[in-house]
């Protein structure tokens, strides 16, 4: 049996329809704050699926405190269960300087408070758990960046988006199927991101090519959108472990895309 912690969030729900005939339970925050002990009664899992955290980049720069409550006394509450567990951490534990594709053994230098706080939760994690690291997630529901350019592509004809941060993509369906292969593997660090790379104006220019919008996509700097917290102008991941491998983030996108469609009620 699993239980998947931040079952409203867009990869805890990804993470629970993947294991849906697995006797997984899913809880929202509103049902269990991980900052907090768990609900009474709950049956103590095979494994936690660890999906709920502080994602708001910019907000942990204005809060780490709490950030860091989330993703450190988070994750510390969920592992001091004593049940196996999986952490997601992400790519912004990197500084970017490295110029290719960090793999797991390579040193994080987290760049901002969220990166810190996350790379902090990995510690908490302890010795039961596999400790996934992913990047740019993006799914049909929740706050990410296919979304918002969809909002913004319908109202504007002109976007203006970052063209020096260098990523992988990654459609949390393909990082939830990824995750059910890692519980085969030994307890550790894996690097699971979509194939291939992008710059969020490459990924922006793909969307409206996909929905067949004519948005233009201006390019700019990091420095020129400002942004509070800073990130990793590239973090690709890739394994040097034998992680599971997914497919190109273009056809994690048109999935995204398709779960929209498939989604949006009837004219």
């Amino acid at each position: 049996m699993y239980v998947v912690t931040g079952a409203g969030g867009q990869l805890g729900r990804a993470v629970v329809e993947e294991f849906r005939d697995d006797g997984v339970v899913g809880l929202t925050r509103a049902e269990w704050d991980v900052e907090f002990p768990p609900p009474e009664g709950l049956e103590l899992p095979d494994v936690f699926i660890h999906a709920a955290a502080w994602t708001n980049v910019d907000g942990a720069e204005e809060n780490p405190q709490g950030a860091a409550a989330a993703n450190v006394g988070g994750t510390t509450t969920v592992a001091g269960l004593g049940r196996p567990l999986v952490y997601y951490s992400t790519d912004y534990v990197f500084d970017g300087r490295k110029g290719e594709p960090y793999v797991e053994s390579d040193a994080p230098n987290p760049l901002s408070a969220y990166g810190r706080t996350k790379l902090h939760g990995e510690a908490a994690a302890g010795e039961q758990a596999w400790i996934v690291r992913s990047s740019w997630l993006f799914g049909p529901t929740g706050n990410n960046f296919v979304r918002t350019m969809l909002r913004l592509g319908a109202e504007r004809d002109e976007v203006a988006v970052v063209d020096d941060q260098r990523g992988s993509p990654t459609f949390v369906g393909h990082l939830a199927a990824a995750t059910r292969q890692l519980l085969s593997l030994p307890y550790g660090i894996y690097h699971v991101a979509a194939g291939g790379e992008a710059t969020w104006a490459d990924f922006a220019e793909a969307i409206f090519a996909e929905t067949g919008q004519d948005t233009r996509v201006r390019r700019i700097s990091t420095a020129e959108l400002g942004r509070p917290a800073p990130r990793p102008a590239y973090s690709v991941l890739r394994s040097e472990k034998g992680a599971p491998t997914l497919p190109h983030w273009r056809e994690g996108l048109r999935e995204a895309l398709a779960a929209i469609r498939n989604a949006a009620p009837a004219e």
